[in-house]
C-alpha cells in the first residue's frame, strides 16, 4: 500500500494554500495534492474567460508551483475514505494511507427542481475546465443570455457578458436587488446602475417558476407573469458543500451541511482536517453558521490548517468567517466587509451609522478622479467597528481589507478617527477628508 504523511483532496485555493503552509511549517514530510480534474481553474476568473480572458485557458492554475515545493500531484477521484485505517481509496483503484489528511473538496452548483432545467441550453458554474469550454462556446454564440441570480457571481457574468457587443443580457434575482446578501440598498443600487448603463435588464424580487423550450432552452416564466426569451441560460444562485465522501465515512455534518470543524478546521474524525467550501462556517459576530464561501476565506482556514496538522498554533485559530467580498461592475468596485445595516440591525445590536463620500484625488479635478463612499456599522455602545461598505475606484478593493483588519482587531471608531494615513494627489483622497475617518467622526457624533 501507497503511503504519505500529509494528504491533501481538492486543487482549489483552499487544498493548494493548505499544501503549501504545510511544507512550510513540515518541511521533513511527505505531502500529496490530489484533484479529480486534469487542470485547476481560477475560481474568481471564471467570469472573465468569455471576454476580458479570451479564454478558459487563460484562467488555469499553473501545477509548476506544486513541484517547486516538493508537492506530489495526483490526478483521480477520490470515492471512499477509511477513517479508522487511515486510507482513501481513488477512482482508479488506488489506496493511499496517510497520516494527516485535509478534505478541500469544495462544492457544487445548486440546481433545483425547475420544470426545464435539464434542458440543452442551461447551465451552471462549475469549476470544471472541460464543462466550462462548452460554456464559453455556447455563449460566444448566443445571443439572448439570461442569468438566474443576482450574486456576486451573477452579476459578473452579467457585466462580463454585457460588455460583449451583441449580446443582450438579463439578469432574475428573487431578492429586492442584486448583491442585497453583500450590501445595503444605496450601495446596490450603485451596482445596479453600473448593469443598466451596460444594458443589463434587472428583474428583481422575482422568482423563476420555468425553464421554457422542447429540449432547447427557449426562455424562462417568472411568478408575476412575466416570460422573458433566451438562447441561453445560466443559473448562479450559490453552492453547496460537497460532503458525500465525508459522511460515508461518518464525519459529523453541520447544521449548515458542510462538514463540522473546530477552530483549528479538525473533524470529529482523528487526524482528519476541513477546510473551504466544503467546511462549515460559523460568524465572526454572532457564531452562528453561515453560508459564506469565498476562496479569501478558504484561504485563510488552509493556514490555520496546514500550520496545525501536528501540532495546534494558539495564535493560528479560526475565529470566524468575517464574509470579507469585493466586485467591480462597470466603472464602480463594491466591497464590503463584516455586518451590513440590515443583519446587524436583524441580530439585535444597537447600531450607529458614519457615512463618507467624497473624491478619491485631490483635488478633486485632477484626471481619473471618481467617487469613494464609505459605510461603516458600529456599536452604539462601545463604538466597536462591525461591518463597513465602500463604492469607489478600483481602489476600493483595498481599501475594505483596511477595513477587515480593523474588524479583526475590533476597533473602535475613536481609533478610526484617529488613524494616521499615507495620502498623495494622485493615490487618495485628501487627508483632511479621507472616509474612513470622516465617517467614523460622523459616527462618534451620534453616539
Amino acid at each position: 500500500m501507497e503511503k504519505t504523511d500529509i494528504l491533501v483532496l481538492g486543487g482549489g485555493p483552499a487544498g493548494l494554500v493548505t499544501a503549501g503552509t504545510a511544507r512550510s511549517y513540515y518541511p521533513d514530510k511527505t505531502i500529496t495534492l490530489a484533484r479529480n480534474v486534469e487542470q485547476a481553474v481560477v475560481p474568481c476568473g471564471i467570469p472573465y474567460i468569455f471576454n476580458r480572458l479570451g479564454s478558459v485557458e487563460k484562467n488555469l492554475v499553473p501545477d509548476a508551483g506544486l513541484a517547486k515545493q516538493n508537492i506530489q500531484l495526483l490526478i483521480d477521484e477520490a470515492t471512499g475514505l477509511d477513517a479508522e485505517a487511515h486510507t482513501v481509496t481513488f477512482a482508479s483503484g488506488r489506496v493511499l494511507e496517510y497520516e494527516k489528511l485535509v478534505l478541500a473538496v469544495g462544492s457544487a452548483p445548486v440546481q433545483l427542481p425547475i420544470p426545464g432545467a435539464d434542458q440543452e441550453g442551461v447551465f451552471y458554474v462549475k469549476k470544471d475546465p472541460a464543462y466550462l469550454k462548452t460554456l464559453y462556446a455556447a455563449v460566444q454564440s448566443a445571443k439572448r443570455i439570461l442569468i438566474i441570480g443576482g450574486g456576486f457571481i451573477g452579476v459578473e457574468f452579467a457585466e462580463e457578458i454585457g460588455s460583449m457587443p451583441g449580446k443582450e443580457v438579463a439578469v432574475v434575482e428573487m431578492l429586492p436587488c442584486c448583491l442585497a446578501q453583500a450590501f445595503d440598498k444605496e450601495l446596490c443600487s450603485a451596482g445596479e446602475a453600473e448593469l443598466t448603463a451596460l444594458g443589463v435588464q434587472l428583474y428583481t424580487g422575482r422568482k423563476v417558476l420555468q425553464i421554457t423550450g422542447a429540449g432547447q432552452a427557449t426562455g424562462v416564466k417568472l411568478d408575476d407573469g412575466t416570460e422573458l426569451p433566451a438562447d441561453l441560460v445560466i443559473f448562479s444562485i450559490g453552492a453547496r458543500p460537497n460532503v458525500a465522501l465525508a459522511q460515508e465515512a461518518g464525519l459529523t455534518i453541520g447544521y449548515s451541511r458542510g462538514i463540522w470543524v473546530d477552530e483549528y478546521l479538525r473533524t470529529t474524525a482523528p487526524d482528519i482536517f476541513a477546510v473551504g467550501d466544503c467546511a462549515e462556517k460559523k460568524d465572526f459576530f454572532t457564531r452562528k453558521v453561515t453560508p459564506v464561501m469565498l476562496a479569501s476565506t478558504a484561504s485563510a482556514e488552509a493556514r490555520i490548517a496546514g500550520a496545525n496538522l501536528y501540532s495546534l498554533r494558539v495564535v493560528r485559530d479560526n475565529r470566524g468567517t468575517l464574509a470579507t467580498f469585493s466586485t467591480r461592475l462597470g466603472k464602480t468596485t463594491l466591497a464590503a466587509a463584516g455586518l451590513t445595516e440590515r443583519r446587524a440591525r436583524e441580530e439585535g445590536f444597537d447600531i450607529i451609522i458614519g457615512h463618507a463620500k467624497t473624491i478619491n484625488r485631490h483635488p478633486g479635478s485632477l484626471p481619473g478622479a471618481h467617487t469613494t463612499e464609505v459605510k461603516l456599522i458600529f456599536s452604539a455602545d462601545s463604538l466597536i467597528l462591525l461591518g463597513g461598505q465602500v463604492a469607489g475606484a478600483q481602489e476600493a478593493g483595498e481599501l475594505i481589507n483596511l477595513i477587515a483588519l480593523a474588524l479583526q482587531n475590533q476597533m473602535t471608531a475613536t481609533q478610526l478617527e484617529t488613524l494616521q494615513v499615507a495620502t498623495h494627489p494622485l493615490l487618495t483622497p485628501a487627508p483632511t477628508v479621507y472616509p474612513l475617518v470622516t465617517a467614523a467622526m460622523q459616527a462618534i457624533a451620534q453616539s
